[in-house]
């Protein structure tokens, strides 16, 4: 059973109709499009559904979570982020630039483990901000359906006006924006890159997932006070290491609450890769050898040699 976001059920629809072109039997996968709040809550708490796998936001999966028990059918949540990116003064900041900006701005930002959290050692911090800065301002935006767009709207009003709600809450807690900072045009859900500086730990915008094209970039001094930021978060789903001491980075990395921790890369992934999260950032992992376990079952049997 597949049930489609409700923003974007016709992409799901129409792989439906792939699967009766290929010559998959009737009834052997189903798209169910729907609310959440009734196609997708009548599936979580349904027992005769013994497993539930949901991509999504934090608040919802807590609901799903919820009417699960019922019949306490298994779980497997991939969920929200609020995804460190951190370079260190030794890295290749001519790389680690490009790098940053790709990782929140990906899909308009709207990716669950986007790079949305900016950490820089201080003597960096200028540079990369500059160097993020203007690759965001030279971001096209427009039609999706346009050869010259690099970045499209985002997926709906509702996110439109979640996003932009964000960047009003940060400017009333101090933050300032290097670049971008607001909605693009009067048609559309689009909003401009941006790059919010002057951020401290407890802002809205530095705790919580904005899911859109909004990074907050703060500097620190040494490896013990970037951790601790680092993990001062409810989520736990990817993060970036950008250094040239490779003994430094996976230091770093075994000491971030990640699911995932790509070093001088970022969005890298392989099916051989488990990916999923720590904390708020769900349960369970997808790909890799262990997602066979999110779908499968142990059974114990037997018998006596006569």
């Amino acid at each position: 059973m597949l049930k489609p976001a409700e923003q974007t059920p016709l992409s799901a629809l129409r792989l439906g109709e792939l699967i009766q072109e290929a010559g998959i039997p009737d009834g052997v996968v189903n798209i169910v499009p729907g609310y959440g709040e009734t196609a997708g809550a009548a599936l979580a708490a349904h027992p005769n559904v013994d497993k539930v796998a949901f991509t999504g936001s934090t608040e919802v999966g807590k609901l799903i979570v919820q009417a699960a028990a019922g019949n306490l059918k298994k779980v497997s949540l991939e969920l929200g982020g609020k995804s460190p990116n951190v370079i260190f003064e030794d890295a290749d900041v001519e790389g680690a630039i490009p790098g940053s900006a790709m990782a929140i701005f990906f899909n308009h930002g709207q990716c669950c483990c986007a790079g949305s959290r900016l950490y820089v050692q201080e003597k960096a911090f200028d540079k990369v901000v500059d160097g993020v800065s203007q690759l965001a301002s030279k971001i096209r935006l427009g039609s999706g359906l346009e050869p010259t767009t690099d970045m499209g709207p985002l997926v709906s009003q509702e996110q439109l006006t979640r996003v932009c709600g964000y960047l009003e809450a940060g400017y009333k807690e101090g933050a300032k924006a290097a670049v971008g900072g607001s909605r693009w045009g009067e048609k559309g859900y689009f909003v401009k890159p941006t790059v919010l500086v002057n951020t401290t730990q407890k802002m809205k915008v530095v705790q919580e997932e904005i899911f859109g094209p909004v990074v907050t970039a703060i500097p620190f001094r040494d490896v013990d006070e970037l951790v601790a930021k680092a993990n001062d978060t409810t989520y736990g789903l990817a993060a970036g290491v950008w250094t040239r001491d490779i003994a430094k980075a996976h230091r770093v990395a075994s000491q971030l609450r990640a699911g995932s921790v790509w070093i001088n890369c970022y969005n890298i992934f392989d099916p051989a890769l488990p990916f999923g999260g720590f904390k708020q950032s769900g349960w369970g992992r997808e790909m890799g050898h262990e997602v066979l376990e999110l779908y499968t079952e142990v059974k114990s049997v037997c018998l006596p040699i006569s």
